[in-house]
């Protein structure tokens, strides 16, 4: 069998590579973890601005490289990703360190010395590379004339890597200013204090031009009104996936506005919700429910489950069963675990729905609430949707029935007229543009209100209901909203 080689076009190829959608974080990012699989412990990242000179260099200390290690680093397909590797490599393709670059910049220097070793220098440059003979993929030694002293902390290193980002025609376009650099900066920090939040602290520090990168913890751990947080499973079948959900806090529950928004995250609270995919600690996907739902239909992001956030960490040599991408922004739940993950999704959308609506309060009162008041409105499902009818047993509404003589047939058309009119869309319009459920539960009213529902309830649940005052009392601290206020359900008492 006649057999042909067609190697790719080297030019062809790598311009085609420079559109995988990297932005500039995630491929800051990607270099990164190269920097951590190298056990650096500081990683110090500059953007340094100068026109259209402009560059970009990670500095770290890890092992470093000698020569031929450093050849075969910045060849293209270094690694087989169907390869076993070390279970702390947070890489696979062996292709990161070169699209992640390419993506942002035209040419890529990488300077290196293991300790006790020589520096070792090689380089891409996009707009060499037609200078290789056909079918060849030409590597320059040393840096571009006039780029030394970028690379020159090397020379005082005992060991480490300098990776190098020349003419950044992807970042530095035209228009581009100096602010707009420092505002990129910003976004890069962002997205590496919630990609690395599990390894920043006495494992590693990142440095961004000079300022440490804080962690961000999607999961608010240690947070004293958190309303969930579960045990740590392990998946049926697969013993390695490790999963815990949380219910993060109410908006009541922040002290300040600014720090509520920062629980947020860098995509606001509710692009933020679903599952957080890590490997190694590192995280792959930052909220996502990871095409999951019920019924047929998958989950979308929405208002009242934003406060759901779900850790899944899946070792290193799962990436393929999970559909791992080169970008590491996709992931894909094998069909064996996707029942198990469905049923815990949905118990932390449920829990998360509550607080979201009750503003935290029935998650922490559910269990207690037998004996409660029923529900003034109840809900029910028909075939055209769910429909809200005001509860004819409630002790109040009923009390007034049976009191209102002549007046019945008028205060039951009353009751009609309001569950026929509840502003549903406008409720639900003004809660997707405020992100927050319009304020009810007397969250607003001075206590004297709130005291002059209270005595009329107390009135009816004594006189007309029958019961003791203590029976009253506790029926009423255990009914929302009343239940927020036990002081005011405290001092009732019976009045001639």
């Amino acid at each position: 069998m006649a057999v042909r080689n067609t190697p790719p076009n080297a030019s062809a190829m790598l311009e085609s590579l420079r559109g995988l959608g990297y932005t500039t974080s995630t491929a800051i990012a990607d270099i990164v973890d190269n920097s951590i699989s190298a056990g650096a412990s500081l990683v110090d990242i500059r953007f340094e601005w100068a026109d259209a000179q402009s560059f970009v260099r990670i500095t770290d200390d890890g092992l470093g490289m000698d020569d031929p290690e450093l050849e075969s680093a910045l060849r293209l397909g270094a690694k087989d990703p169907r390869d076993s590797r070390s279970k702390d490599d947070l890489g696979r393709f062996g292709m990161g360190l070169k699209t992640a670059t390419f993506s942002q910049a035209r040419r890529l220097t990488v300077a290196t010395r293991k300790a006790g070793g020589a520096i070792a220098c090689l380089r891409w440059d996009l707009d060499r590379i037609h200078e290789g003979e056909a079918g060849q993929w030409p590597l320059f030694e040393g840096p571009e004339a006039g780029s030394e002293p970028r690379i020159a902390a090397l020379d005082t290193m005992e060991q480490g890597t300098i990776v190098l980002w020349e003419t950044l025609d992807r970042i530095v376009t035209q228009g581009f200013k100096p602010t707009d650099l420092a505002d990129l900066v910003e976004q890069v920090d962002s997205h590496l204090a919630m990609t690395f939040h599990r390894l920043i602290g006495p494992r590693l520090t990142i440095l961004l031009n000079g300022r440490k990168v804080q962690p961000w913890d999607p999961f608010l751990l240690g947070h004293a009104s958190k309303r969930w947080e579960s045990d740590e499973y392990r998946l049926a079948g697969a013993p390695d996936v490790l999963v815990q959900c949380h219910v993060l806090p109410h908006r009541d529950f922040f002290p300040k506005p600014e720090v509520y928004d920062k629980a947020g995250g860098p995509a606001g609270w509710t692009s933020q919700q679903g599952f957080y995919v890590y490997r190694n600690e590192r995280l792959l996907l930052p909220g996502t429910w990871l095409r999951l739902g019920e019924r047929g239909k998958a989950w979308t992001k929405d208002e009242p489950h934003r406060l759901a956030r779900i850790r899944l960490d899946i070792p290193n040599t799962a990436d393929a069963e999970w559909k791992i991408d080169i970008l590491k922004s996709t992931a894909a739940p094998p069909v064996r675990l996707r029942e198990q993950l469905a049923r815990l999704a949905r118990e932390t959308r449920e829990k998360a729905r509550d607080v979201f609506a009750f503003r935290g309060g029935r998650a922490a009162s559910a269990p207690s609430t037998s004996g409660a008041l029923p529900d003034v409105w109840n809900a029910r499902a028909l075939a055209q949707g769910t429909t809200y009818r005001i509860a004819r047993d409630h002790d109040l509404v009923a009390s007034i029935l049976d009191r209102a003589g002549p007046m019945r047939d008028e205060i039951l058309s009353l009751l009609r007229l309001i569950e026929e009119t509840v502003p549903v869309q406008r409720i639900w319009l003004d809660t997707a543009e405020d992100k927050e459920i319009p304020r009810n539960g007397f969250s607003a009213a001075p206590d004297k209100e709130v005291l002059e529902t209270l005595e009329t309830m107390f009135d009816v649940l004594v006189r007309h209901r029958g019961l003791s005052e203590d029976e009253a009392r506790s029926r009423l601290a255990k009914t929302k909203p009343f239940d927020a206020f036990p002081a005011l359900v405290g001092q009732l008492a019976l009045k001639d």
